[in-house]
C-alpha cells in the first residue's frame, strides 16, 4: 500500500492514542532535555573532578603542613567521598547524594585545617594539597544543591580557604598577595562553573516547557478532531440508518413490513449506541446473569477501576440472549466510566440482580458525587443518550438516570418478553 500523508497522520494518531496520559508520562515528556543535560553535566563534572582530584592526591602524597596524626584522616575524609562522587558521575546514579556529601565534608576538612596544621611553617609561594579541590567543591555544589546554596558554596569555599590559610600562617603579611590571587582565581572559576550550569539547565528547561506545550496543543487538537469526526459519523449514521428505518416504518402496511421496520429500527439504534466503540451486536448465544457481573468487573478493571459487583442472582434466573448481555454490560461500563470521570469514583458501587419471576436482570450503578442536570446534557454527547439509553433500548430494555446533589444512579433493566 503506498504511503500517503493521510496514512502517516493515521499512524501518528494511533500511536498517540496508545500513550498513557498519566502524571508519570507527562512529567517524562516535560523533562526530556533536562535529564540529558544533567547527564552531560555529571559526566563532564566527573572528568574535571578526576583530573583535579588526581593532582590533589599526588600533592597529598608528598610531605605536607599537617601534623602526623591529622594527615591520613584528612585524606580519607576528603578523597573517599571524592572518589564516590566521581564514580557516581560516570555511572549516573546517586550523583546528588555523593556530590552533596563531598561538598559538606570538604568544608569540614577546611574548617579543621588550622587545627591540623598548628605549629607548621607554610610556604607563601606554594599551595597545600587541599587547595586543588576548592573548585571541585563548587562543582559538587552545582551537582547537588539548589541555586541559592550553589551561590553560597561558590563564595564560601574560596573565602574559607583564604581564612584558614591566614590562620595557619598567623596572618603574616607575606601571604596576603598570594592568597588574594588564589582566592580571586577560585572565585572567578567557581562563578564560571556556576553560570554554565545555570545556563545549560535554563535552556533545557525552556526546551522541555516548549515541548510540553506543543504536545499538549497536539493532544487538544487531536481530541477536537476526534470529537468532530464522531459528530460527522453520528450525523451520517442518523441520515442513513435511522432515517431509513423511519421511512420504512412510515410506509409499512403489512405485518411483514412492520416486522422488517422494527428490525431496521433496532439495528439502527444498536449502531448508534455502538458508534463510538465500533462494537457490533456479537453472538446471541445465551448467557447467565453471573457472567454479566463478571464482565462488568473485567471491563471496569480495563478502565483502571477496581470494583466488586454486588450480586443478588437467583439460581433460577433464565439465560439472557448474548446481544442483550453485551448491550447491558457495555451500558453499565459506560455508566461506571461516567462516574469515574465526572464524580471521581466517589462512593461508586455496582449491583446486579437476577430474578426468575419476573424473568430478567436489573443493574444499578451508584455514586455519591455532586450530581448533574440530566436535562442539560448537550445533544451531541453520546455518553448517556447513545451509550446507555439507546444501547439498552435497542435490545428491548430500559435505562433510567436520576441525579441530584447527593449522587447519581443509573438503573438498567431487561426482562424476558415471555414473562
Amino acid at each position: 500500500m503506498p504511503v500517503t500523508a493521510d496514512t502517516d497522520r493515521a499512524v501518528l494518531d494511533e500511536a498517540w492514542g496508545h500513550i498513557p496520559q498519566s502524571r508519570e508520562t507527562t512529567v517524562g515528556l516535560g523533562s526530556f532535555t533536562r535529564r540529558r543535560i544533567e547527564r552531560i553535566i555529571a559526566v563532564v563534572a566527573g572528568l574535571g573532578s578526576l583530573a583535579l582530584g588526581a593532582q590533589a592526591f599526588l600533592a597529598a602524597l608528598a610531605p605536607g603542613d599537617e601534623l602526623p596524626g591529622w594527615h591520613l584522616p584528612l585524606m580519607l575524609v576528603t578523597f573517599v567521598p571524592l572518589a564516590a562522587m566521581i564514580l557516581a558521575c560516570f555511572i549516573g546514579r546517586g550523583v546528588a547524594i555523593n556530590a552533596g556529601a563531598f561538598a559538606l565534608l570538604y568544608v569540614l576538612a577546611l574548617a579543621v585545617w588550622p587545627i591540623a596544621t598548628v605549629g607548621s611553617t607554610p610556604d607563601p609561594t606554594g599551595q597545600p594539597w587541599i587547595w586543588y579541590l576548592v573548585n571541585v567543591a563548587t562543582l559538587a555544589a552545582v551537582l547537588a544543591f539548589p541555586l541559592p546554596l550553589q551561590i553560597a558554596w561558590t563564595i564560601l569555599a574560596p573565602l574559607l580557604f583564604g581564612l584558614v590559610r591566614l590562620i595557619q600562617c598567623g596572618f603574616a603579611s607575606d601571604f596576603f598577595v598570594p592568597l588574594g590571587l588564589d582566592v580571586s582565581f577560585a572565585l572567578i572559576l567557581g562563578g564560571v562553573i556556576l553560570a554554565l550550569g545555570w545556563l545549560f539547565r535554563s535552556i533545557a528547561a525552556n526546551v522541555d516547557e516548549t515541548r510540553a506545550r506543543a504536545v499538549s496543543s497536539y493532544a487538544e487538537a487531536a481530541a477536537a478532531d476526534a470529537a468532530e469526526l464522531e459528530r460527522v459519523a453520528v450525523a451520517a449514521l442518523m441520515h442513513d440508518s435511522v432515517l431509513a428505518a423511519l421511512i420504512a416504518s412510515e410506509r409499512a402496511e403489512t405485518p411483514r413490513e412492520r416486522t422488517l421496520a422494527v428490525g431496521m429500527a433496532r439495528e439502527a439504534l444498536t449502531r448508534l449506541a455502538n458508534a463510538e466503540r465500533d462494537a457490533g451486536e456479537g453472538s446471541d448465544e445465551p448467557r447467565d446473569a453471573v457472567s454479566i457481573a463478571d464482565d462488568i468487573e473485567h471491563d471496569a478493571r480495563d478502565l483502571g477501576v477496581e470494583i466488586l459487583v454486588r450480586r443478588a442472582i437467583s439460581p433460577w434466573t433464565p439465560p439472557i440472549p448474548g446481544r442483550v448481555a453485551r448491550a447491558v454490560v457495555l451500558a453499565t461500563t459506560q455508566a461506571v466510566s461516567n462516574a469515574v470521570q465526572h464524580a471521581g469514583g466517589q462512593g461508586l458501587n455496582v449491583s446486579v440482580t437476577g430474578t426468575a419471576d419476573p424473568a430478567g436482570v436489573r443493574i444499578l450503578v451508584r455514586d455519591s458525587g455532586g450530581g448533574f442536570d440530566v436535562d442539560a446534557v448537550p445533544d451531541d454527547r453520546l455518553g448517556i443518550r447513545a451509550s446507555i439509553v439507546a444501547r439498552v433500548a435497542a435490545v428491548g430494555g430500559t435505562a433510567e438516570i436520576t441525579s441530584h446533589t447527593g449522587g447519581t444512579t443509573v438503573e438498567i433493566e431487561w426482562g424476558h418478553p415471555e414473562s
